[in-house]
């Protein structure tokens, strides 16, 4: 398997300067696992399937989720395109490099979590501080402008807000300065977990049903379901943070609610 990898990048950087890889080919693969994971929560909505996984029975209408894609394909080129090519001596100096050996498994799975751990800290914050009244209003209301989200919609957000918070998501490689191929891993995980904290299903199979810590989609979806100002679940991938602070009891009374009118309904 890892002379398979080492081939399939040697051919990699072989045939493509760093440049090209760590920006067009980032962008490339950020395209491709956003939307081939998102675009079918479109599909599975529109024809009404999985529905008692559904966490809001509202739909969203074609023309709403039109809109979300071309707006998202408007900041994707204009905003992410050119903060990628315009990062990459960024992280070069910081000591990101794409030339073989490839980093032992155990170097990035460790990297991988102190991302996820730093990112979800940071996110956090900046979520709170997105959610006072002026910022609301001016920047991160376009991203609530989908009460009842689906997968799309993580990244549909205002320039600023792209800028602001995809600090949360750099701040980790911009420290240890990773091999280009631990950067693609962590680019392509959190992708798919915010696609799926958004998708707007609880299914059988969800992380957060395995994983305690993990918020997922029931999670976050509460909070785009309330006023900015009682929202609370501000974090990005976990639940500690929210926790710790106090930001989640709406959600959590929610939980108990519920759970207790399940109870009555078996019952009866």
């Amino acid at each position: 398997m890892a002379s398979i990898l080492e081939a399939g990048w040697l051919y990699l950087i072989t045939h493509f300067s760093d440049f090209h890889l760590a920006s067009l080919g980032s962008f490339f693969l950020h395209e491709s696992v956003f939307f081939f994971s998102g675009l079918p929560f479109i599909f599975i909505e529109r024809a009404g399937l999985l529905s008692k996984y559904k966490i809001q029975r509202k739909n969203n209408t074609p023309t709403a989720q039109e809109k979300c894609i071309t707006r998202l394909l408007l900041y994707h080129f204009c905003v992410n395109l050119p903060v990628m090519i315009v990062s990459y001596p960024v992280f070069r100096r910081m000591g990101m490099r794409s030339s073989l050996p490839l980093p032992s498994w155990k170097v990035v799975l460790l990297q991988i979590l102190f991302y996820f751990i730093l990112e979800d800290f940071v996110f956090y914050w900046g979520h709170r501080i997105l959610h006072t009244k002026w910022l609301y209003k001016h920047v991160h209301s376009v991203h609530h402008e989908y009460a009842t989200p689906f997968g799309l919609t993580s990244e549909y957000a205002h320039p600023a807000e792209i800028l602001f918070l995809g600090f949360a998501t750099i701040v980790g490689p911009a420290i240890t300065g990773p091999h280009l191929l631990t950067l693609w891993l962590w680019m392509v995980l959190r992708v798919l977990e915010t696609v799926e904290a958004h998708c707007g299903y609880h299914f059988p199979w969800s992380l957060s049903k395995l994983f305690p810590l993990y918020g997922g989609a029931d999670f976050h979806d509460y909070h785009h379901r309330l006023l900015y100002t009682k929202s609370g679940n501000y974090s990005s991938t976990f639940v500690y943070m929210d926790w710790i602070f106090g930001t989640d009891k709406g959600y959590r009374k929610l939980k108990v609610l519920k759970s207790g009118v399940e109870v009555n309904d078996k019952e009866l």
